[in-house]
């Protein structure tokens, strides 16, 4: 940076507010509507204007004024499958989704939190239209936990379940269009304490976290999480930095938004406190005035949020393990770096878990779950769903083939491919295998027929040639045998 920042003499606060999407069971947090986005043709369009409404203080909140004094006018569209009445705000919410509450708690113990017993479901007051209520339902579910850094530990204040707002399709001049596919999506908000001492510790911070939100059930793609940052200095005002989600900028945007705030202050103008949208280049713009307490109010159409110990109970039964702990174990049992990272990223985890018993050789195994498919789908011109969903159900039966040396590793993706093509798999397995002067023969004859080429090009010839009646190493032997291990 062209400037050095001492973050300790310019008292530098920061804190992390992390939106993550459930993936529970499905579902949305209110009703029974699927969670998924649609882009197809609407089955309905509707228009509406929200205004703001005083919170529990009975003060109206400064950015629900700001919102509406912009007269916006917003048109919501959607599809009969997984919009209803509940997201068109026409009927009162069903009771919260079990599964997104046992998610939340899971991801709460995992963050060291304490578990709120009973808790009030709240409206918060959002009239930039991207709920058609001009509110948003959250619940705080837990509190006071932490996670460990290297320059000490950051608290972890609340933990809460919300629903996700509706989708932003474009603006036309006044008028906003949303879909609401989106909207009521189960949605876990993370909100640390400003214990931040820099933009380093807060990059580790959000690392740690969102390692304990990969671990659980959590929707993944672009668009299921967003991450906020909280940034002040020389006991200024607050700013709230919004989709801050590019970890190779995240420092980046915090030293510009650091730099801006000490500008404003040493020419003596103060900070205002404000929401400002993170943009690609590590700047920032301006969004809205600072929305305070007065946007909360009670959620009068569903009961109190009960959580019994119990049911913690049966949280703490299936907890997850943290993929850093899960990646260290594969580690030690002899996976390459390059496959913990694919079957981390890929989410096969579970799938690999079940397959590494069949067999010993557990780089294979990923191997042929994560690239085979890959590699034949390319091949045979198919989608990676598509053959997946077939040859997945015979990945057992092979290692089992393995493991009594029925076939040989080179065998494994003829085998697949022939599944992939429709073949039984009675008959894919059926490995015609040519006797050793059957194979010398034709090896020595290929060699005659393109002489001064080394062993690997040959071993490319030779496994064409045979189609699967030679495994790899076998091959290679003759091969060394017959030029002389020419590599």
């Amino acid at each position: 940076m062209a400037e050095e920042i001492d973050y300790k003499k310019i008292k530098f606060k920061c804190g992390l507010e992390i939106h993550q999407q459930l993936d529970a069971k499905g579902k949305k947090l209110f009703c029974e509507c699927p969670a998924i986005l649609r882009n197809d043709k609407p089955d309905f369009e509707i228009e509406r204007k929200l205004h703001a409404v005083a919170g529990e203080s009975g003060e109206v909140d400064v950015a629900a004024q700001y919102q509406a004094s912009l007269g916006k006018t917003f048109v919501y569209s959607g599809n009969k499958e997984n919009s209803c009445l509940v997201e068109l705000d026409e009927e009162p919410p069903r009771e919260m989704n079990e599964e997104a509450l046992k998610i939340g708690v899971q991801i709460a113990l995992l963050l060291n939190c304490k578990i709120i017993p009973v808790s009030q479901i709240m409206r918060k007051t959002v009239i930039d239209g991207s709920n058609t209520s001009g509110f948003q339902r959250t619940v705080l579910i837990a509190r006071d936990g932490y996670v460990e850094t290297s320059s000490g530990n950051v608290r972890i204040d609340t933990i809460c379940i919300e629903e996700d707002s509706a989708r932003k399709i474009r603006t036309d001049g006044n008028k906003i269009y949303w879909n609401l596919d989106r909207l009521g999506i189960p949605l876990i908000e993370i909100a640390t304490g400003p214990d931040i001492k820099s933009p380093e510790q807060a990059k580790e911070a959000a690392l740690h976290i969102g390692d304990v939100l990969r671990s659980c059930k959590v929707k993944r793609g672009i668009g299921t999480i967003r991450q906020d940052v909280n940034i002040s200095i020389l006991g200024e005002n607050r700013i709230e930095m919004k989709g801050v989600q590019d970890m190779k900028m995240f420092i980046k945007t915090i030293e510009n938004e650091v730099l801006r705030q000490k500008k404003m202050h040493d020419s003596g103008n103060p900070t205002k406190a404000e929401v400002r949208n993170a943009l690609p280049d590590g700047n920032s713009e301006f969004l809205r005035p600072m929305p305070g307490a007065d946007r909360m109010y009670p959620e009068t159409d569903l009961p109190l949020l009960k959580i019994s110990r119990d049911f913690i109970n049966e949280c703490k039964k299936d907890m997850p393990a943290l993929r850093s702990q899960i990646a260290g174990d594969f580690k030690e049992r002899g996976l390459s770096e390059e496959m913990i990272k694919l079957v981390l990223s890929e989410d096969k985890i579970d799938e690999f878990k079940s397959l590494i018993g069949d067999y010993s050789n557990i780089n294979f195994v990923a191997k042929m779950i994560l690239l085979y498919p890959k590699e034949i789908a390319s091949k045979e011109n198919k989608t990676l769903e598509e053959v997946e969903s077939i040859i997945s159900e015979y990945y057992s039966d092979i290692l089992r083939l393995l493991k009594s040396k029925k076939i040989h590793e080179s065998d494994v993706k003829d085998i697949l491919t022939k599944v992939a093509n429709g073949e039984k798999y009675e008959d894919a397995i059926k490995i015609e295998k040519a006797d050793n002067s059957e194979i010398e023969e034709k090896i020595l004859k290929i060699i005659k027929e393109k002489p001064g080429l080394n062993a690997n090009a040959y071993m490319g010839l030779v496994m064409k040639e045979m189609k699967g009646k030679i495994n790899g190493k076998e091959a290679m032997e003759i091969i060394g045998k017959l030029v002389g291990g020419k590599k």
